[in-house]
Parts: C-alpha cells; structure tokens; sequence
C-alpha cells in the first residue's frame, strides 16, 4: 500500500502517466535496504546536492530532477513561506530543504497525518550546509512539522544554545559583492558566487536566483563583477537589485 501510495504521488509530479519509468529503481532500492526518495533542484545548487549526499549516506536511495523545485513544493501542499531550495517525496510526504535524514526516518516511522517536513531557508549547520566552507558555524534552526491545513509546529530542534540572528528588515536590504556564473533569460534566473547575505542568513556560495524583474538580466552577463540585494519572495531566493561594480 506505501509503495503504491509512493508511485502515484510521483506521477502526479513529474506527469508520467504511469509508474513504470520510476518503479525499477524503486524496486531495486528497496532490495538493497534503502529507502526511495526523489528530489526536485536546481542543477546548479551545490548545498543541494550536498543534502542528497547527506541522505544516500544514511539509508535513502535517491532520485534527482534537476528542474527547480517551485513546481514541486506548490503540488506537494509546502506553504511558500515554509520554502527552500530543493522539495523532495518520500512515501507520500514532503520534505522541504534541509531536513536532517534522522528527522525523516523518524517521519517514516511514527506516520502522522501531516504534509511533511520543512527547514524553511537554509541555515548553516543544517545537513548539506555543514562543509568545511562554513567552518565550525552552527546556526539554531527547526524542523517543523507541516500540518494538512498549513500549520506548522516544532518537530526537532537544533543549535538552540546559540542566539539566532536578526534578519535585516526589507527596506535595509544589504548590498552584495559578488560575480556572475551564469544568465538564463529563459527561465529567469541568475547564478552568482557571492558573499555572505546577512539577511538571508546565507553565508558566501554560488547560487542560483529568480530576479525581481526580468529586465535585471538584461544588465549582466557571465564573468562580471556586480553589486546586488536578495530577499527571499514567495518561498524563492531572489535578486532584488544588481548593478556592475566600477572599481
């Protein structure tokens, strides 16, 4: 029953219009002791994939769509305040972000009636982004349960001894040095390897990100030396300004 629970909750996803395409992997996941679990990301996110490493390391087998996970959180019922950057589908529940592998073994087994689970942002000391970058950081940050209606309560703690970090309000959004990887005017997005976004509690990375307005991209190109704002809008990590840098 799980497992048919599992399949048909992934077709709704992707569109397949049958399981066939996923079940084999599954199958052979589930022989080997592992548990299956898709995700949706960004191909360009780094702390991303270091999460999936996280989980194939403690028992999940995963499976990876690199198409951003927008599309994914709205269908899997994951409010977009409660959103990160990846969204993942394991035996019917939503796992949004960085939610440490022992907190979804432990949603597997106790089975409550809820959408699933979330690390909303991405706070540093979470699995995935707890490399040797950030060096021996470890930000307070939950893992909240997400009720049917949208609710949400305290599932597991961590970090809580430090004080958590005031967000810069959004009319003081502090200005960014960084470099342009890449455009896509297609899909409306940006990738920059920036530094340490105070307000966003995201410490120095490459990322990728949605733009305010389109016509931001129109500014840039790959290789240059830029100043920015970012906000998080709508569950997404966006680029609010951007300009060259001339010194």
């Amino acid at each position: 029953m799980q497992r048919r629970r599992l399949l048909k909750a992934l077709a709704s996803i992707t569109g397949l219009t049958s399981a066939a395409f996923v079940a084999p992997a599954f199958a052979q996941a589930s022989a080997a002791g592992k548990t299956p679990l898709e995700v949706w990301k960004d191909p360009n996110c780094g702390c991303c994939g270091d999460w999936v490493t996280h989980l194939e390391a403690n028992g999940f087998a995963v499976r990876v769509n690199d198409i951003g996970n927008s599309a994914a959180r709205s269908r899997l019922g994951v409010p977009t305040k409660l959103g990160s950057c990846h969204t993942a589908l394991v035996a019917g529940y939503a796992i949004e972000g960085h939610v440490p592998a022992r907190e979804i073994h432990r949603l597997l087994k106790e089975r409550p009636q809820a959408v699933g689970l979330t690390v909303p942002g991405m706070p540093v000391g979470s699995p995935g982004m707890d490399g040797a970058i950030y060096g021996d950081r470890r930000d307070p940050y939950d893992v909240l349960l997400i009720a049917k209606d949208g609710s949400t309560q305290v599932y597991q703690s961590y970090n809580r001894a430090q004080p958590s970090q005031a967000q810069a309000p959004v009319q003081a959004l502090p200005t960014v040095e960084g470099e342009v990887r890449k455009v896509d005017k297609a899909t409306g997005k940006i990738s920059l390897r920036h530094g340490e976004i105070k307000n966003l509690d995201m410490p120095p990375m490459s990322m990728v990100f949605q733009v305010k307005n389109s016509a931001l991209l129109d500014k840039v190109k790959a290789g240059d030396k830029v100043r920015f704002t970012a906000d998080q809008v709508n569950g997404d990590y966006t680029v609010m300004s951007i300009e060259l840098r001339r010194d």
